[in-house]
């Protein structure tokens, strides 16, 4: 009786995976069982990150946004609320932009929202 090689389809699935273990330390990158193990993991943490990353900037939006409210005598909260009560519909990445690179735009805003 003669053995079995698995052949082509097998091959591909391990090197799949071996590709994606590129650059991981040690056996991790080249033993196909650890390396399964590994990528696995590796996807959970990426799509895990790409759910992080938005709730992270809409963080830090805020807070610019708060501190450049607050230059102008006004709270985060206030001015959001007077933004939508004007009617100004600009979102919180537009608004930490204009905040950061146009101090003066920014101070507009604030008192077209007024």
């Amino acid at each position: 009786m003669a053995r079995v090689k698995r052949g082509f389809k097998a091959r591909r699935r391990r090197n799949r995976i071996l590709k994606h273990a590129e650059g991981f330390f040690g056996g991790r990158k080249n033993r196909f069982r650890q390396a399964i193990d590994v990528v696995h993991k590796a996807w959970a943490y990426a799509y895990k990150g790409r759910k992080l990353r938005k709730r992270n900037f809409r963080r830090l939006w805020i807070s610019r946004i708060n501190a450049a409210a607050r230059l102008n005598g006004t709270t985060y909260g206030r001015f959001i609320h007077n933004l939508k009560e004007a009617g100004i519909e600009l979102d919180r990445k537009v608004l930490s932009d204009i905040a950061i690179h146009d101090p003066a735009g920014f101070t507009a805003v604030v008192d077209a929202a007024k």
